[in-house]
C-alpha cells in the first residue's frame, strides 16, 4: 500500500490525537456520581429486557447496549464517552502511574516477542534480560509463531506482585536459548519522561500525562534541578494530552504566589469553584517557560493558562488543541465506565479555551485538518482568534478565548510546509522499531562504544539515514525524506542513543537542535 504524503499528517495525527482523546478525558473529579430514574429513563432498560426474552433470534444485548450508550453520549459533546472494559483497564493502568509485571518494552517483531529494552531498574532487567532477546515461552504458554495480539500477551507476563513466571529466552547475540525465572514486581510508568538542565542555569521537565504519580515525579525532578543550580525552568508538554485536572494545579501551585488564582469550573446550575496557588511553591520566582504544540490539551492547557494569565511565564509553540471541559467518571459492573462532562473549566482571566462542536464530533476532530491548510502551524497571523474573546492579564496583555492557548512566541513546526507529518512520524514508534531492527543485525558493532564514539560513528554515515527511507518504503510510507534530512538523522540518532544508553541521551541530542528550546535560550539573558 502506498500512502500519499499530502494525507500522512492526518494519519499520524490520528494516532497521536488518541492520546489527546483519551487523555482529556480524564479530568474528573473522584466523587461518586448520584442517578436519578424515573419511567422515561427506564424505557432503555425495558427495551433491552423485552429484545433478550422476546426476539425471535438471539443476539448479543451487550453490543446493542454499547451502541445505545455511545449514540446517547455522540448527541452531548465530544468529550463525553463510553469505554468499554478492555480500554477502561488499559486507561486506568496508565493513569495510576504503575502496573505489576515483569518490566519490558517489546514489539512483535516478525513472529516473535522481541524484547526493545528492559526497564530500568525493573524485575527483567535485574534477573539479566537483555534488549534484543526474544520470549519464546512464558511458563509453558509457546509465544512465538503465533502474532498474538498485545493484550493476550499482556495477560501472561502480569500478575500478582512477587509471583513467578518462567521464561525461555533466545539470545541471539549468543546463539543459544536461556532459562529465567522472574518475580512480578510493581513497574513504573512514567509521566515525566526525563529532568535535566540543558544548560548551567536552566531546567527541562518533559510531561507526557498528568497522571497519579506525576506530581510527585515532577517535584522530585523540579528539586534536583535546582540543587544543580536551576534558575530558569522550561516545563514541556507538547503532544500532552492532558489527565487529572488536580495534578496541573499542584504543578502551577509550585509555579504560582500564593493565592493567586490558577483555574475555575462552572457547573450546570452557575456553581463556581476557584482553585487558588498556596503559599508552599518551590519554585515561585525563578523564569518559567511552557512549550506546547497542537496536541497539548486539557490539564496542558490547565498550566499553560494558569501561567499566561498570571503574567508567571513565556508560553512557547503553537495553539494548543482547545478543550476546556470536566469529566466525570461513572464505572459499571463489567469493567465498562462513562466519562460525562459535567463543568466547564476557565482560566485565571475567565476564559474558555474550549474550541466550538457545535458541528458535531467529526467536525470538531477534523478541526486539525484545518491547521494544516490555513498554514497556522508555519505563521502565527494564520491562527484564526476570536476578537470579541479578547481578555487581559493583571500586566495588560492580550489573551484569547474560544479555541486553545494562543503562544507568546511562536514556534513553527519543524518540517517542510507540506511535509509536516514527518515531523510527528519521527517521535511515533515507528522510529523505536526501526532502530530496534537496525540494532538486532549490528548490535555488536555498537557493543563497548562511549558516548562520543557512537555520536562520531553515527553522524558520519548516511547509511541509517537511507536504509530509513527503505524501512518506510517497504511498509507503505512513500515519503521524500531529503528535505527534511537534519530533522530525520537528529531523531534517529536520539533514539538509537536512547536504546543503547538512556532516556538522558535522547533528550540531550533532540534538544539541542530543538526550535522551541532555542526560542527559550534566545528570551532568556
Amino acid at each position: 500500500m502506498k500512502t500519499n504524503t499530502k494525507y500522512l499528517p492526518i494519519l499520524i495525527f490520528a494516532t497521536l490525537a488518541l492520546g489527546v482523546f483519551i487523555g482529556a478525558l480524564l479530568n474528573f473529579p473522584s466523587e461518586e456520581s448520584s442517578s436519578r430514574f424515573n419511567s422515561h429513563k427506564n424505557k432503555l432498560n425495558k427495551l433491552i429486557n423485552f429484545i433478550d426474552n422476546e426476539y425471535v433470534d438471539d443476539v448479543d444485548t451487550d453490543s446493542i447496549v454499547d451502541l445505545a450508550v455511545n449514540n446517547i453520549l455522540e448527541k452531548l459533546d465530544p468529550h463525553s464517552v463510553y469505554v468499554p472494559p478492555s480500554q477502561q483497564s488499559e486507561v486506568a493502568e496508565s493513569m495510576k502511574g504503575d502496573f505489576v509485571g515483569i518490566g519490558i518494552n517489546f514489539y512483535m517483531h516478525n513472529d516473535t516477542v522481541a524484547i526493545i529494552k528492559p526497564v530500568e531498574g525493573g524485575p527483567s532487567e535485574k534477573a539479566g534480560i537483555k534488549a534484543g532477546d526474544r520470549i519464546l515461552y512464558a511458563n509453558k504458554d509457546k509465544l512465538f509463531g503465533r502474532k498474538l495480539p498485545s493484550d493476550s500477551l499482556f495477560t501472561k507476563l502480569k500478575g500478582e506482585v512477587g509471583s513467578e513466571v518462567a521464561l525461555t529466552i533466545y539470545r541471539k547475540s549468543e546463539n543459544k536459548k536461556l532459562q529465567f525465572k522472574i518475580k512480578r514486581d510493581v513497574v513504573p510508568i512514567k509521566s515525566v519522561d526525563i529532568a535535566l538542565l540543558i544548560n548551567p542555569t536552566t531546567g527541562y521537565i518533559k510531561i507526557n500525562r498528568f497522571a497519579e504519580t506525576t506530581y510527585d515525579e515532577f517535584r522530585e525532578g523540579l528539586l534536583n534541578l535546582k540543587e544543580q543550580g536551576a534558575k530558569a525552568l522550561v516545563i514541556d508538554v507538547r503532544d500532552n494530552g492532558g489527565g487529572y485536572l488536580e495534578k496541573a494545579i499542584e504543578i502551577a501551585d509550585e509555579l504560582l504566589k500564593d493565592r493567586k488564582l490558577i483555574v475555575f469550573t462552572k457547573n450546570k446550575k452557575g456553581r463556581i469553584d476557584k482553585t487558588f496557588a498556596t503559599s508552599n511553591g518551590d519554585f515561585e520566582s525563578g523564569k518559567v517557560f511552557i512549550l506546547i504544540n497542537e496536541n497539548s490539551a486539557s490539564a496542558s492547557e490547565i498550566l499553560a493558562g494558569a501561567i499566561q494569565d498570571n503574567d508567571r511565564g513565556v508560553i512557547i509553540g503553537r495553539r494548543s488543541f482547545g478543550k476546556g471541559l470536566v469529566q466525570r467518571e461513572m464505572e459499571f459492573d463489567d469493567g465498562s465506565a462513562v466519562r460525562l462532562t459535567i463543568a466547564r473549566y476557565y482560566t485565571p482571566t475567565g476564559r474558555s479555551i474550549q474550541k466550538s462542536y457545535k458541528n458535531g464530533n467529526e467536525d470538531y476532530f477534523k478541526e486539525f485538518d484545518k491547521r494544516f491548510e490555513n498554514g497556522e502551524l508555519y505563521k502565527k497571523d494564520s491562527i484564526k482568534v476570536d476578537d470579541t474573546l479578547k481578555f487581559k492579564t493583571p500586566k495588560g496583555k492580550t489573551v484569547y478565548g474560544g479555541g486553545g492557548i494562543v503562544p507568546d512566541v511562536f514556534v513553527p513546526i519543524e518540517a517542510e510546509h507540506g511535509e509536516e507529518g514527518i515531523a510527528y512520524l519521527m517521535q511515533s514508534g515507528v522510529v523505536s522499531y526501526y532502530v530496534f531492527e537496525q540494532l538486532d543485525s549490528k548490535r555488536k558493532e555498537f557493543k563497548g562504544l562511549t558516548f562520543e564514539q557512537f555520536l562520531s560513528k553515527i553522524k558520519k554515515t548516511d547509511l541509517y539515514f537511507k536504509n530509513f527511507q527503505h524501512y518506510l518504503s517497504k511498509n507503505g510510507l512513500i515519503l521524500k525524506l531529503e528535505g527534511n534530512k537534519s530533522l530525520v538523522k537528529r531523531y534517529l540518532t536520539a533514539e538509537f542513543a536512547r536504546q543503547l544508553y538512556g532516556d538522558q541521551k535522547y533528550y540531550e541530542i533532540v534538544l539541542k537542535d530543538d526550535a522551541m528550546i532555542k526560542a527559550v535560550l534566545k528570551i532568556k539573558p
